[in-house]
């Protein structure tokens, strides 16, 4: 069965429906598949049989007939001279990017063949590379938001309509991360505290709210765990304390706890709006805990635009098992199949087979991911994906990185040729897609690739038989109404307007764990703990600077890097570094420099900017690194180290040093903050 070896990438209810080319112009209603929480609905316009246009969705209300830039350009994407039509066999050496045309027979033959050699002496050789909170629309309505640890001007375009409604309403809008990014600019106050301090930041903030008595002290009482416990807690951390841990002035963080604590006297809702860049080094996860005990304390969950959003994901009614088949899984008498993080992805390809790690790693088939660029620690990424003995087969629209050291390349199918459904992890609206146009060469969606390859491993049951639209209805059921999704694209979950008004969490008591007593027994701290970076600055004089690879605002991972329009917009590979730092390691702005550190070596121009904190870089990804000054991307700089809670990337606990390479000689176009002003 398929289902016994896991594939890297993520998956995708993606399939195809015959579309007859015909002359006249129409449109078709689909959704945006990208790693973003808006997940926009947007309209094709199809001439011609091509795509020409794609806009949003004027009906959906979430995304108001707006999309961002890239999405924007999808058509020019989809019909992209160098997108992938036809099947690929390497012939040249692996990373060298040298393949022949092969017909989908041949390459389908030759990898059912390999995989069930493999499979047949170990299946599990072959690799596969609080989700609740108060809904998106009410932050409009919020008097306080605080937005922690994203940039939604760049990255949850829709979020921010919300909060510039609530900011013309009178609402004050408090922007928190290192980098002065898009939305601190355009916020009322920034706090640019240290990458991984954001947990000692939260208790500073509720040890202010406990002080002064700020404490809706019967919601506590009523509907939390623990209040004593993190209260004591937050008492172990004064602002001073806050301060030196952050690399913040004292009385910014007294400022912000002021206006919380004026926003609860007058009983005016106040909401975070958590994003994932916390999450991003070793106490990621015990941060997220401090943060989201914030609402708990003042009693914010009790109006519909106060609380906290991180992801509305869980949300949503998915069926899981019809699409996934445990009970195949189950049949087969494997209890568990092997899970390989893909943030370590270097480490396992290079690591032997052993009674600790299990089977070598001797096949991999990467779909809907480009793990050459975006995987940390990308030097050892490559040496993996080089060995000889590795067998690899990618789907994927274009010769990426991670493309040049496959065995095969297979075509597959955009977003706008093939159905899929979405989930939100920034609203609360399934979303429907349809296939726009007929696939472009011979490209065909992911789930028929797989049904091919299942029909030439042998496998018979009826579930490698369906097609895509059931695939579409099976992931909800009756839960949501399917023909809605077909006329409309889009269908709004019902769900309350104040989802913790009176208790009702996602726990075992219903009540909000402020402190866990499961995680107290597993050792890992019934409260949230603050811990230190893997990577802490001034542990390690060869490398003071922290660095930090938030997307640029024109890439999505590392997507959209090869449309023309979008990388001219973006510019080139860029480190942007604080006058300060700058200055006394001799860079000028344009300057070709080399960020390093143990792991590698990463070639850039340098952008001198207050954007960026003193004592922090900013090294924008991710460019694929064939188009790297020296073939290599930011992520040569990352490490494989996993956060505190659910073993994740540690992508922004990193280390590194700074040194000019070359003086300025095509001056980058400082793209700087209006008030920013360098002498």
């Amino acid at each position: 069965m398929l289902n016994k070896a896991a594939i890297f990438g993520e998956h995708s209810l993606s399939g195809s429906l015959s579309i007859s080319t015909e002359t006249e112009v129409t449109q078709v209603v689909g959704a945006c598949p990208h790693d973003c929480p808006d997940t926009c609905s947007m309209v094709t316009t199809v001439q011609n049989g091509r795509a020409v246009r794609v806009q949003g969705n004027p009906d959906h209300p979430q995304t108001g007939g707006v999309l961002c830039a890239k999405v924007s350009r999808y058509h020019e994407r989809t019909h992209h001279p160098d997108r992938l039509l036809h099947p690929m066999r390497r012939v040249g050496a692996k990373g060298a990017g040298q393949f022949e045309r092969v017909s989908w027979d041949e390459a389908l033959s030759d990898i059912a063949a390999r995989l069930k050699a493999i499979a047949a002496q170990d299946p599990q050789a072959i690799l596969p590379y609080a989700k609740v909170g108060m809904r998106v629309e009410f932050f409009a309505e919020s008097r306080l938001i605080l937005i922690w640890g994203g940039n939604p001007v760049g990255s949850n375009l829709h979020f921010w309509r919300y909060a510039q409604e609530a900011k013309r309403q009178g609402a004050k809008l408090v922007c928190i991360d290192p980098r002065r990014t898009d939305t601190a600019e355009k916020c009322h106050e920034h706090l640019a505290l240290l990458p991984g301090t954001d947990a000692a930041l939260a208790y500073a903030l509720m040890h202010e709210l406990v002080v002064h008595d700020w404490v809706d002290h019967d919601y506590l009482e009523r509907y939390t765990v623990g209040w004593s416990a993190l209260r004591q807690r937050a008492l172990e951390w004064p602002p001073e304390r806050a301060a030196a841990v952050c690399g913040l002035p004292v009385e910014q963080i007294r400022r912000l706890a002021q206006d919380m604590g004026a926003c609860f006297q007058r009983g005016e809702p106040q909401a975070i709006r958590l994003n994932y860049g916390m999450q991003r080094a070793r106490g990621g996860g015990n941060a997220v805990r401090a943060v989201s005990c914030i609402p708990a304390v003042l009693g914010a969950w009790r109006q519909r635009a106060g609380g906290l959003l991180l992801s509305t994901s869980g949300a949503f009614p998915v069926q899981w098992a019809p699409l996934q088949r445990p009970d195949l899984l189950a049949a087969s008498g494997v209890s568990q199949p092997r899970t390989i993080n893909m943030s370590t992805i270097g480490n396992d390809l290079l690591r032997p087979a052993s009674p600790e790690f299990g089977p070598q790693v001797q096949a991999v088939v990467v779909y809907n991911s480009n793990p050459l660029a975006v995987a940390p620690e990308s030097g050892k990424v490559v040496q993996g994906f080089s060995r000889p003995d590795l067998f690899t087969v990618v789907l994927e629209h274009f010769q990426t990185d991670t493309a040049d050291y496959a065995d095969y390349v297979l075509p597959a199918t955009t977003q706008l040729e093939h159905w899929d459904v979405h989930l939100s992890y920034g609203h609360t609206d399934a979303l429907l897609n349809r296939p726009a146009l007929a696939p472009v060469g011979e490209s065909r969606p992911n789930t028929q690739i797989f049904r091919e390859l299942a029909q030439r491993m042998g496998f018979t049951e009826d579930c490698f038989q369906d097609d895509d639209e059931t695939l579409c209805r099976q992931a909800y059921g009756d839960r949501i109404d399917f023909a809605q999704l077909l006329e409309r694209g889009f269908a709004t979950l019902d769900l309350p307007e104040a989802p913790f008004a009176q208790g009702g969490f996602p726990t075992p008591s219903g009540r909000c764990l402020l402190f866990n007593e499961a995680l107290e027994q597993l050792g890992q701290g019934g409260l949230p703990e603050v811990l230190p970076n893997h990577e802490t600055t001034g542990s390690d004089a060869r490398y003071p600077l922290a660095m930090i690879s938030p997307p640029a605002r024109n890439f999505l991972n590392s997507t959209f890097v090869n449309v023309k329009t979008l990388r001219d917009a973006e510019g080139e590979p860029l480190l942007e570094i604080h006058p300060a730092d700058a200055q006394a390691r001799a860079i000028a702005d344009g300057d070709v420099v080399e960020a390093f550190n143990d792991r590698g070596r990463y070639h850039c121009k340098a952008r001198v900017t207050l954007r960026a904190r003193p004592g922090v870089v900013v090294g924008l990804g991710i460019w694929w690194r064939k188009m790297g000054l020296n073939g290599t991307n930011v992520n040569e700089l990352t490490s494989q180290r996993l956060t505190d809670m659910g073993r994740a990337p540690t992508f922004y606990d990193c280390l590194v040093e700074v040194r000019r390479l070359a003086p300025n000689t095509q001056p980058v176009q400082p793209v700087q903050p209006a008030s920013e002003a360098l002498a």
